[in-house]
């Protein structure tokens, strides 16, 4: 690593950090195949309706807002190496300025039983399928349920812990801030990971919806039902035939007596 005087590190430019990063992440792949880059698809770090409320959850507070913005451009430019989100916990690859890439671990607690029992109540009948769930296509209520300070699906600061195998003491590096971050350009991909970093089922918030869809269409059902066996019974009545296919009524014929 190159300094000036008093210890000031050398500036690098972004072609720098990027080379470098993909030199080292060439090397990586050597020895492990199964490597997982954070890849970012245009410039913008969440598109979608997960990816955005989650960096949005961390930059509402006052304590990651002045300090997560410094991971912001290690994901520009491709930094981080390896990326994985497992129940509970985000492991990361960052390299940095040493040769060597630091590792980040983040951990984060599961969501609590009560509040994820409350989130389940409210989406009752509400989420017509798992796809609308992934999407993002809910009701505005559901979406403020789901990101309310610390009721909702999204951790709080205390609830988040995290380490960083690189020299900087300060309580959030920007190798931890740019992990951070990717956990939403993640998202982005995959919702579901949402889910399973914070153990939860995904199913459950649209079990009871397709379980009150399943009684409306079984109403629906036994109605038409009970039309059809009037109709069979008034037609006995009156001696005429139904047409099913048709949906004419015709009457009946009798033959005649040789």
């Amino acid at each position: 690593m190159g300094y000036y005087y008093w210890r000031f590190p050398r500036y690098v430019s972004t072609r720098e950090k990027r080379a470098k990063a993909q030199k080292k992440l060439a090397q990586l792949k050597k020895k492990n195949p199964n490597i997982t880059p954070l890849v970012l698809n245009g410039t913008r770090l969440a598109r979608t309706w997960w990816g955005k409320a989650w960096n949005t959850n961390l930059e509402k507070y006052a304590d990651y807002s002045n300090r997560i913005g410094r991971g912001r451009s290690y994901i520009r430019n491709g930094c981080i190496l390896d990326f994985k989100i497992n129940p509970g916990e985000v492991t990361s690859l960052v390299q940095g300025t040493s040769s060597h890439p630091y590792e980040v671990v983040v951990k984060i607690k599961l969501l609590k039983k009560k509040a994820w029992s409350e989130i389940k109540k409210q989406c009752e009948g509400r989420i017509e399928s798992l796809q609308e769930l992934i999407e993002g296509r809910f009701p505005r209520e559901l979406a403020e349920v789901f990101t309310a300070k610390g009721k909702g699906l999204f951790p709080l600061p205390k609830e988040i812990k995290f380490s960083c195998s690189c020299p900087d003491w300060a309580s959030m590096c920007k190798h931890v801030a740019a992990t951070l971050y990717g956990v939403g350009v993640k998202l982005d991909d995959d919702p579901k990971l949402f889910f399973l970093l914070r153990k939860a089922e995904m199913d459950d918030l649209i079990t009871e919806a397709l379980r009150d869809k399943s009684r409306k269409m079984l109403r629906k059902a036994e109605k038409k039902t009970s039309r059809v066996i009037d109709d069979l019974d008034a037609a006995k009545m009156f001696n005429i035939d139904i047409d099913e296919k048709a949906g004419s009524v015709k009457k009946r014929r009798y033959n005649k007596r040789k």
